[in-house]
């Protein structure tokens, strides 16, 4: 693979990984570079205007510094366009980059940005947004919402654990969800969630056969209420194929459109958004340039 000439870097400068932002700086220009172009960010949502800005520079790399927020935020703006993302996972779950093969390894992930083979993978978009690994409403969404912040800073995973706790009483509102226009659930649901990939929130595995190239987004949902029956259903999850609890029924479509009896929040790759009674979401077949680990057979698409 040919260097890359021109290096444009957007950074979470909260994150950190290895030897942090100074590490990158130096592992990047070891290489024959020509412009490294450089933006730092205090918070993930301030990333997307800085994007832009680097995409303008025409840059041969893009390389985005954090975690799944940040990278969300990232891949939302670069959807669409040719250049190569190389990403550093530098955040608490890193789960877009743990699906992909990426170490939390400064140089390997380094390594991978030059050496790997450019992936073209498959975004979801929902409500206007990308989204790379998931989207989640009930008791996912709650669950995020106050995950987020000083909690999941303190804590990491484990906060969604804790949080996970306060969040199984509550009653399950009856769900209508259409896939690719037919009805496919109609029932109380406490958990909806559409996937990317198969790894999600907290570890979970949760869709088997999920893949971000396949041109499809995976569907779940979660019937379990009460602290014994998300027991049952996320024991089941550790040790065998997620739709084998009758908790869970999962499918896959190319458009998903989900009707709640009542307001709940939702989420887009671990980030907190708004309550919502309704939404769409539809596959971006082939939607960005990601780099990845080499493959032994060498059919990347470069």
């Amino acid at each position: 693979m040919r260097t890359p000439r021109t290096i444009a870097v957007v950074a979470h400068q909260n994150k950190t990984l290895g030897g942090g932002l100074d590490e990158l700086r130096r592992l990047l220009t070891d290489h024959d570079i020509k412009d490294l172009i450089w933006y730092e960010v205090p918070k993930s949502r301030k990333a997307p205007k800085l994007v832009r800005k680097a995409l303008r520079e025409k840059p041969d790399l893009l390389v985005v510094w954090g975690g799944d927020g940040m990278v969300q935020r990232t891949l939302d703006v670069v959807a669409g366009s040719s250049v190569p993302v190389a990403i550093m996972p530098a955040g608490t779950g890193n789960l877009f980059a743990t699906n992909l093969g990426i170490p939390a390894d400064l140089p390997k992930a380094v390594e991978i940005a030059f050496e790997g083979e450019h992936r073209r993978l498959d975004l979801g978009k929902l409500n206007g947004e990308h989204f790379a690994v998931m989207a989640g409403v009930g008791f996912d969404g709650a669950m995020i919402k106050d995950a987020d912040g000083d909690l999941k800073d303190r804590l990491g995973k484990l906060a969604y654990v804790w949080t996970g706790i306060r969040h199984v009483g509550g009653d399950a509102p009856r769900t209508k969800i259409k896939v690719d226009g037919t009805t496919w659930f109609d029932d109380a649901a406490s958990c909806v969630l559409i996937g990317n990939v198969g790894t999600i929130t907290g570890g979970i595995h949760a869709f088997d056969d999920a893949s971000p190239d396949d041109g499809w987004l995976d569907v779940g949902v979660a019937t379990a209420q009460g602290a014994m029956q998300w027991a049952r259903a996320l024991g089941t999850m550790a040790v065998k194929r997620s739709d084998s609890s009758p908790f869970v029924r999962t499918t896959r479509a190319r458009k998903i459109e989900v009707t709640l009896e009542s307001k709940l929040e939702y989420e887009l790759d671990g980030g907190a958004r708004t309550r919502t009674k309704h939404f769409r979401a539809k596959v971006v077949p082939s939607a960005v340039r990601v780099c990845v680990p080499a493959r032994s057979d060498d059919s990347s698409d470069r």
